[in-house]
Parts: structure tokens; C-alpha cells; sequence
């Protein structure tokens, strides 16, 4: 299979070619690894080749068989390799098993040759762990392709797959894809096991990926949202799979849209521009377009977040110590990944309980906004895709002022725990790609589905290609 014909496919498209015996499952996987040995160079998005493992296996029978997958290095266990959370930590600590979500991964057929890079413990919007080094976006070398699944984004963006496994604790799923081009849903809280590992983040976190086309996200989402026995949340399975909603009519909605920031002072204006216009492109698909901002107390859910990430970050070093009989120290862990472990040890039970409380209170009182609204659409990110280091490359004390002024919009829907999906629908001048955000009721990824597929339909994004 040469590169122009493996590039033009997306997953579902390699699954019928192999189905239909047009190529063969090994000649798809060496098209993958001859991709990843050009590309990755420049990119940095696998972080651990398994190429020689997935040589050596034979595909699963099943809908996406033979089509060649990665698995971010956070948050999923692939058995007999380690899952360094971008951390140095644990990058010599072998899992002896496959997670939940990478054994429906194997059942559905996908040939697993790889992990990619993320920020360390999945801490930031930007993929830059001291561990691995940067993760570039294939759009411009000099950006970032966001976090922390920015490993998968790149990947993806850059033709080494055509989807890949990410997961989202603060928008670690719609960051990266937004800054790449890419479509990238959340889905609900519970919709996806995280076995058999613990939660992540209280909750706030949800694996899922970040692909080309929107079947390719439906149809990777049907292959592992089943419950699996002790999930402490989990959903009932859709009534019908999610490929059969991809090109469903999704009616008329009604959606309201705001062209600003839930987590700082404003966004930049290309990205205001950006949601104007998906207003616009909505309405004239056949929706009921309002400006309407959800009426609830986003700096006090963003301050509860933090009360509960923290003391998470504390919890994994003080558990890793205790295993090995002495504590965590610096250089085995990033600065920044300590300050926080010792802000979360000084936090209280009791405001942890409160942080909680909070959370949940703020979830019903973003669910009202949706008694009257279908969807919520919003810019994704706060700015097009930052340079590589300008997280951390100014003053200390504006760090947290970076963080949201980027991140701006996307962790409030970890704390409520509703899907939400961006898509690749604005460009920056600068050539740079603008990712709008869909929020929906929880558990109605469905209604998502057919949105995107309409909006793919009537934009398409899919011929747009990083030349790198």
C-alpha cells in the first residue's frame, strides 16, 4: 500500500479495503510504521514503538480489523509495557495487562503499534513533558498541537493514523484536536471504563479519541462504551450504535451560542469570529441560533477543580512512594507536577467533600441551561495554537493567567460530565486551524453525532492536509 493511498483513507475506509481483501492488514500496518519513520522525526507524537508486537500479532475479527491504532501513554494500560503518564516515574513500571478500553480496542481489530507523548500526568493544554520533550504540531513545527493528548493529535494530524486513542480531564480530548484540525468528541461521564484503574480527576476525566472523520469517532466509541462490572459511573448503551447516527437527520435544534470565555477575561478575536460564524452555518442548516450564555458560577466550578486535581496529583506520588518505600523527589517528577502535589497535600478533607459539592452544584445549574437549549456552541480554545514554550515562557505568576486564557472553555464540561465535541471548522490567518465546541445534555452523544455529521457534510474538513 503506498503513502498517497493509506493517507487518503480514514479508519472505516481502511477497514472496508481490508474486508474486501483490496490490501492486506500487513501491508496497511508497514504503510503506518513507514509513516511514523518519516513523520515522527519532526513531530514527536510516539513516544514508544511497539512495531514489532503488532508484526507479530493477528487482528480480532471485528468491524475496524486490521487498522492501525495508538494508545495515549496516560490513563491506558497495553500489557507488557509500561504507562509512563509523560512521567519519568513510571516509565520502567510494566503493566501485566491490557486496560478495558485497549482489550475492546484488540476485539474491534485495531493493530496497536505505538503509545504517544502527552504533558506529564496530563497536567497541561500543550504536550511538552521534560521526559519525552515537545510534541509539534503538523500545521506549524513552531506550535504546539495542544494536551495533553497532543502525542494523538499530532499523529493523527501528521498521517501516521488516521485516529487514536486520547482522554479528557479538562479538554485534553478537544484542545489538541482543536489546535490540529481534527474532530474530537468527550463523551459523557460513564460512557467509557476506566478499568481497572481508579477515576480519574474525581470524575472529570473520560477516554475516548481524536480522528479525521466523524464515523471513525462513532464508530471507535461503539467498539468500548459498554459498562464493565464495579464501574462506579457508568450508562446504560445507546439504543442504536453510533455509526447508524453519523448522516441521521439531527432536526431542528435549538442552539445557543457564546463568543467569549468561561475561564478568563476574553478570547482571541479570530476565535470570536470563528463562533460567529458556526452560528451562522447552523442557522442556515435549519437551526434556531441564540446568543445565549449558560447562567452558572464558572470561577467558582474552575476554583473547586483545582481542589480535587491537586490533592489527585498528591495521591499518585504519595501511593508510588509508599510502593517502593521512599518518597517522590524532584527530577524524578517535573516542578510543576510537585507544586502541586504539595498544594494538594495541604488541602482539607473537608474542602476536598466541598470542592465535590460544588462540582455537582454547578452541574445543575448548567443542566437548566439545557431544559431551553439543544446545544451550547462556544470557540474551543481561547486563541488559535500557542508556540511551543509559551506556556511557561513568561513570568511565573501569569502562569495560571496563560493556562486559561488557552484553555478557556472546555474544563467546565469535565466538571458537569456532559459530552462535548470540537470541530474543525474556522482556520486562523496564519494558517492555523480553530476548533468550534458543541456541548450537549448529558448522555446524548447520539445528537452530537448527527450535528457533526451534518456540519462535515456541510463544511467538510477532511481534504485539509498539514503538508509538514
Amino acid at each position: 500500500m503506498n503513502q498517497a493511498d493509506y493517507l487518503a483513507q480514514d479508519a472505516t475506509g481502511l477497514a472496508d479495503l481490508i474486508k474486501r481483501r483490496e490490501v492486506s492488514a500487513g501491508e496497511v500496518l508497514e504503510a503506518a510504521i513507514a509513516r511514523m519513520a518519516e513523520v515522527n522525526p519532526k513531530i514527536n507524537a510516539v513516544t514508544l514503538d511497539l512495531s514489532d508486537q503488532a508484526r507479530a500479532a493477528t487482528p480480532a475479527d471485528g468491524p475496524l480489523s486490521g487498522v492501525p491504532y495508538l494508545i495515549k501513554d496516560l490513563g491506558a494500560h497495553v500489557a507488557g509495557t509500561s504507562t509512563s503518564g509523560g512521567s519519568r516515574l513510571f516509565q520502567d513500571v510494566v503493566q501485566p495487562a491490557d486496560s478495558a478500553i485497549v482489550s475492546a480496542y484488540r476485539k474491534a481489530g485495531l493493530v496497536i503499534f505505538g503509545k504517544t507523548n502527552t504533558p506529564e500526568f496530563g497536567l497541561e493544554p500543550v504536550t511538552e513533558p521534560e521526559a519525552f520533550g515537545p510534541s509539534r504540531n503538523p500545521w506549524n513545527l513552531d506550535n504546539t498541537p495542544g494536551g495533553s493528548s497532543g502525542g494523538a493529535s499530532a499523529a493523527v494530524a501528521g498521517g501516521i493514523v488516521p485516529a487514536a486513542h486520547a482522554s479528557d480531564g479538562g479538554g485534553s480530548i478537544r484542545c489538541p484536536a482543536s489546535c490540529t484540525g481534527l474532530f474530537g468528541l468527550k463523551p459523557s461521564r460513564g460512557r467509557v471504563s476506566f478499568a481497572p484503574a481508579n477515576e480519574g480527576w474525581g470524575g472529570f476525566s473520560i477516554q475516548h479519541a481524536v480522528t479525521r472523520s466523524v464515523r471513525d469517532s462513532a464508530a471507535l466509541l461503539d467498539a468500548v462504551c459498554k459498562p464493565v462490572a464495579g464501574d462506579p459511573y457508568w450508562m446504560t448503551p445507546p439504543e442504536r450504535p453510533y455509526t447508524q447516527e453519523v448522516g441521521r437527520d439531527p432536526g431542528k435544534l435549538r442552539i445557543g451560542f457564546f463568543a467569549g470565555s468561561f475561564s478568563a477575561a476574553d478570547i482571541d478575536p479570530e476565535c470570536a469570529a470563528a463562533v460567529h460564524a458556526a452560528a451562522k452555518l447552523c442557522e442556515s442548516l435549519g437551526h434556531e441560533v441564540v446568543e445565549a450564555k449558560p447562567d452558572a458560577d464558572f470561577a467558582g466550578a474552575r476554583a473547586a477543580a483545582g481542589q480535587v486535581i491537586a490533592p489527585s496529583i498528591a495521591a499518585t506520588l504519595e501511593i508510588e512512594g509508599r510502593r517502593r518505600g521512599r518518597p517522590v523527589e524532584l527530577g524524578e517528577v517535573e516542578g510543576l507536577t510537585l507544586a502541586l502535589a504539595k498544594q494538594g497535600e495541604g488541602v482539607p478533607a473537608s474542602a476536598y467533600i466541598q470542592a465535590i459539592q460544588t462540582a455537582h452544584a454547578f452541574g445543575r445549574a448548567v443542566a437548566r441551561y439545557f431544559e431551553t437549549y439543544d446545544v451550547l456552541l462556544t470557540s474551543t480554545m481561547g486563541r488559535p495554537p500557542v508556540p511551543v514554550g509559551w506556556l511557561r515562557g513568561g513570568p511565573r505568576e501569569q502562569y495560571v493567567d496563560r493556562l486559561f486564557s488557552f484553555m478557556s472553555n472546555t474544563q467546565a464540561f469535565n466538571i458537569t460530565g456532559q459530552p462535548a465535541m470540537t470541530v474543525p471548522l474556522a482556520w486562523s490567518q496564519g494558517g492555523l486551524p480553530i476548533g468550534l465546541q458543541f456541548v450537549g445534555r448529558m448522555g446524548d452523544e447520539a445528537g452530537l453525532f448527527r450535528l457533526a455529521g451534518q456540519l462535515e457534510q456541510a463544511a467538510p474538513w477532511g481534504d485539509k492536509r498539514a503538508s509538514l
